[in-house]
């Protein structure tokens, strides 16, 4: 089987590429300008999908689009950036498999496309009403991958994930409070009023549910949610942060309004993951075992290095 992933060089895509490097030949499409992660077995093609949609690939491939650009907070910000890599390269990468008769494209998508909704644990027939720039662009690929499968007859699966952390993940809370504790252990500035709460999903669980999908799933298009079965507040998050490094800082929170961490911050997050469990996938990880461990995970690395 030939398996290529867009944006194999990133967190998540990376951790799929160290597993699926011995179950076929990897072909990793990705422009390295987040990601940096390089495995020898893999081969790996040094590309902007913004600017290219013609590439040669394999016939009957399964690719697995995870490039973007992951941040909610700069989604706000960096508008134009943002819909050139959240939206168009999703457009090229499905030009890239209908040129090329692709088997399946597995697309990367987000719980952030529901917006904030009333029904938690939120179900994957929800309304559908994005509050931040980066859940619209989401919420735009998975009309397309839908689109692409349902007129040219490619097989297409839209993964909506939680938090997803663990090793190598390079933004988000977690990474956050590690970061700032490294560099003043006394005070811990915390975005938000502390109350967000949310699921997370650690990272080999999740490659672990987009491999099941891969295989699974073999013939139109279908949406599934992937996360956990609780949830964890952020000052939760804080505290097992702070007894990994063995700290005791002040907390000082900064409020973008309503309890927001920022403008388009989702307070609130359960995924019903119903749908995914009766395939055969179940988080090893809770939430909270799955934050501590992506503590250790960065602390290591970071000793490491």
């Amino acid at each position: 089987m030939i398996y290529i992933i867009t944006g194999g060089a990133g967190y998540i895509g990376s951790h799929l590429t160290d597993y699926l490097v011995d179950k076929g030949e990897v072909i990793v499409i990705d422009d390295f300008s987040y990601g940096k992660y390089i495995n020898e077995k893999a081969l790996y093609e040094k590309i902007d999908l913004r600017r290219h949609n013609d590439l040669k690939i394999p016939k009957d491939s399964i690719i697995f689009h995870l490039a973007a650009n992951p941040d909610v907070r700069t989604s706000m910000i960096d508008v134009e950036e943002h819909f050139e890599r959240d939206v168009k390269v999703t457009l090229n990468v499905l030009e890239i498999a209908r040129k090329n008769d692709a088997k399946k494209v597995i697309f990367a998508s987000s719980s952030t496309v529901y917006g904030e909704t009333d029904k938690i644990p939120t179900p994957e027939n929800a309304e559908l009403k994005p509050i931040s720039n980066y859940g619209l662009y989401k919420l735009l690929g998975e009309q397309m991958v839908e689109y692409y499968s349902r007129v040219y007859g490619i097989t297409g699966i839209s993964v909506r994930l939680a938090n997803v952390t663990g090793g190598r993940v390079s933004h988000g809370v977690i990474y956050d409070f590690v970061h700032k504790l490294l560099k003043n252990n006394k005070k811990l500035e915390i975005l938000g009023n502390g109350k967000q709460k949310k699921s997370y999903v650690y990272i080999s669980d999740t490659v672990e549910g987009f491999i099941l999908l891969s295989e699974k799933v073999n013939r139109g298009y279908e949406v599934y949610n992937l996360g956990n079965e609780d949830w964890i507040t952020v000052d939760e998050i804080a505290k097992i942060v702070e007894e990994e490094m063995n700290v005791s800082p002040e907390h000082i929170y900064i409020d973008s309004g309503d309890g927001r961490g920022w403008i388009g911050d989702v307070r609130f997050m359960l995924l019903d993951i119903k749908k995914i469990k009766e395939l055969g996938w179940k988080p090893k990880y809770s939430s909270r075992d799955a934050v501590k461990q992506a503590v250790r995970d960065l602390l290591n690395g970071l000793r490491k290095n």
